[in-house]
């Protein structure tokens, strides 16, 4: 098939969607189709077989563009929209995949143009934009209608979890086909820092992986290892991720929590080295609060061999239960309990461990991701 993939982002770039666009690439690009992708002009390229890039080239000057809404990604987006109607009209697609809110995109020229859209749906738009601005939260209503439009007009929506897939077919969406996210975690790299030694830690480690958004739960991650530390342990939290400025906001309530001397933030490592230290970690964290859809790194944490402890919400329990992991209401002192019971027991980490990584092979392995494009899009073939 001639596929023309919209990516509103930079792209590549080592964050959680672009780095799902580029295990879809290499899956079509197994395959044997033939894909353009539209994207922003930040990232680095990639070579697959029958991949070209294509990349809007805005005329103001637009750098750093973050995740979620923000001034900088609308300018690219509508640099995007016209060179979508351009290259829609200088060739044919056979489907258009559209990410995230190029769905809007696709919407109102594929249908000029004859051609059948998937809505690649990595997240609720609606639910991250009032999470991000909360003073919009009045016009929720009226965003979820503007929402579910390119969900009812897509040949398929493609959600990345089964609480996305139920939000698409509530809306209308005629046909969902979940494809969810899978494990990073690779072969062991030779050269990476050994943390315990780098950082002179002599107790247990407790880490986490990923950015550092209010909704992630930075703050009850804190609150709560701070209540482990008045217990006496002598637990250490490595955090890896986030920007400068984040960090920097999290030290601040560190050094106010009394537990500055005990947290590490070290700052953006890279995906391909993320399983080696995941390893070296005792427990892996994920006290995410907010929004449905699952953390792509949460089917690396439960693939890493290591005990993940992680808040009780659809966010996590449709991935993970407890006897794959362990589960806390989110709250510091519940987090804080079970974050201790795991510290306790040597043997409860190392049995969710096994369990979690079974599970992973059989369910989330990329050859289970690479299955599903492919039977995607034999049904896109065939439509």
């Amino acid at each position: 098939m001639k596929i023309l993939l919209l990516a509103p982002h930079p792209f590549y770039h080592e964050r959680g969607t672009p780095i799902a666009v580029d295990l879809l690439l290499q899956a079509l690009s197994k395959r044997g189709d033939e894909v353009d992708v539209l994207t922003f002009h930040e990232g680095t390229n990639r070579n697959y077989k029958n991949l070209t890039i294509y990349r809007v080239r805005p005329w103001v000057k637009v750098v750093g563009i973050p995740p979620g809404l923000s001034l900088k990604k609308i300018i690219c987006d509508v640099f995007m929209f016209f060179k979508l109607i351009s290259l829609t009209g200088k060739k044919r697609y056979d489907v258009v995949h559209a990410v995230e809110e190029s769905a809007f995109m696709a919407l109102a020229v594929c249908p000029l143009r004859s051609i059948p859209f998937v809505f690649d749906m990595d997240s609720s738009m609606t639910t991250q934009i009032i999470a991000q601005h909360p003073m919009v939260r009045p016009l929720e209503k009226v965003m979820r209608f503007f929402e579910s439009l390119p969900m009812r007009h897509a040949t398929a929506v493609v959600p990345m979890c089964d609480a996305l897939a139920e939000d698409a077919r509530r809306a209308g969406a005629k046909n969902v086909v979940v494809l969810k996210d899978v494990s990073l975690v690779k072969e062991p790299v030779d050269g990476i820092e050994q943390i315990r030694d780098e950082l002179n830690l002599k107790g247990p480690i407790a880490m986490y992986i990923g950015n550092l958004e209010r909704y992630q739960g930075i703050s009850l991650m804190l609150e709560s290892f701070a209540l482990v530390r008045q217990q006496g342990s002598d637990v250490s939290l490595v955090v890896i991720g986030g920007t400068d400025d984040h960090i920097a906001e999290n030290r601040h309530l560190a050094e106010s929590l009394g537990i500055a001397d005990d947290v590490y933030f070290i700052g953006r490592k890279p995906v391909a080295h993320i399983g080696d230290y995941m390893a070296q970690a005792d427990i892996l964290l994920s006290p995410r609060t907010e929004g449905v859809n699952t953390p792509m790194k949460i089917y690396s944490y439960l693939h890493s061999g290591t005990a993940v402890l992680a808040t009780n919400l659809p966010t996590h329990t449709q991935v993970m239960n407890s006897d794959i992991a362990k589960l806390a209401e989110p709250n510091k002192e519940d987090f804080a309990r079970a974050m201790q019971s795991l510290l306790d027991d040597e043997d409860q980490r190392r049995h969710l461990a096994e369990k979690a990584r079974a599970h992973i092979d059989r369910e989330h392995s990329y050859s289970v991701f690479e299955t599903r494009v492919h039977d995607l899009y034999a049904q896109l073939e065939a439509h």
